[in-house]
């Protein structure tokens, strides 16, 4: 089934102990689409500046990818830069300049709103809710956040969890949302909120999923050669929604296998700067890199 994304689209330039790079491309629906695209049609919804390469958009295109819902308008595109240093862990933010994205309105296209599986990338609530309200009766609709909405926007947070299925956000998110040091206290209190599945990002140490009955962890694949953390987070979400997409049904089961999925296309996205990793990445280097993994943790 075809897979909406709402989120951004932007040019990065990341400073990491391997290198660096002025410019890729990059944004949260970026991210997500390219991952997602292994399984499932995505379609995107973003904007960008008039100074957006062209040969970007081409390079989205050429995948399953559609950009009918990537508008264009006057004006510079969303722009980040930052820093990586030490384990990598967590970046170092240098620069922030919303430009284009700052006034944006999301305009799902018509051919869009009968989209059953929805993703909303990290983003302002409300622009995230006006989405919702678009979109013809999907299936199963998902979301990511950020701490500075915690902070800054709780309550409009809060009116988008009643309305989505699965919540996607990391170990200190989950945190900060809810007050409790325990991840698993904490994913309970979301879902008393309303999305039925919470999944907990915790970096090189996997996930958690937590289900109505009961939980499922998720170790991180153990990947050597960590280049560039950018987009992890997404290409996560991507992996999981677009198998999801792939399958056409959420279990329980099918979720456990979307985080499995998720995580091995992660594994994959911090090895390069920017998209260039997922761009040389087929499917049969995702299943192989899954059965090393299932062979990693498979125990008796």
């Amino acid at each position: 089934m075809p897979l909406l994304v709402v989120g951004s689209v932007g040019l990065d330039s990341v400073e990491t102990p391997h290198g660096k790079v002025e410019e890729v491309l990059g944004g949260s629906a970026v991210y997500f689409s390219w991952a997602a695209h292994f399984f499932a049609p995505v379609r995107l919804v973003g904007v960008v500046g008039t100074d957006f390469p062209k040969h970007f958009r081409e390079l989205l295109s050429k995948r399953a990818i559609d950009t009918t819902g990537l508008e264009e308008i006057e004006g510079k595109t969303f722009r980040w830069r930052g820093r990586y240093q030490g384990n990598m862990h967590s970046a170092t933010t240098l620069a922030v300049e919303l430009n284009v994205f700052e006034r944006y309105e999301p305009r799902v296209p018509a051919t869009f709103l009968d989209s059953q599986f929805v993703f909303l990338a990290n983003g302002l609530p409300s622009l995230q809710q006006r989405v919702l309200e678009q979109i013809r009766g999907p299936e199963f609709v998902a979301a990511d956040t950020m701490n500075h909405w915690i902070n800054e926007k709780k309550g409009e947070l809060l009116e988008v969890l009643k309305k989505i299925d699965a919540l996607i956000l990391n170990d200190e998110e989950a945190r900060q949302l809810t007050g409790h040091p325990n991840l698993i206290k904490a994913a309970r209190s979301i879902q008393a909120i309303g999305p039925k599945y919470i999944i907990v990002k915790k970096g090189e140490h996997g996930a958690i999923l937590v289900t109505p009955r009961g939980f499922f962890l998720m170790p991180g694949y153990p990947t050597e050669h960590v280049k560039d953390p950018t987009g992890a987070g997404d290409s996560f979400a991507g992996g999981v929604m677009g198998y999801l997409a792939k399958r056409g049904t959420v279990t329980e089961e099918t979720l456990k296998q979307a985080v499995v999925y998720g995580t091995i296309i992660a594994s994959f996205n911090v090895e390069d700067f920017s998209i260039q990793r997922l761009n040389r990445l087929t499917m049969e280097d995702i299943e192989g890199r899954k059965r090393e993994f299932e062979a990693m943790v498979r125990f008796h």
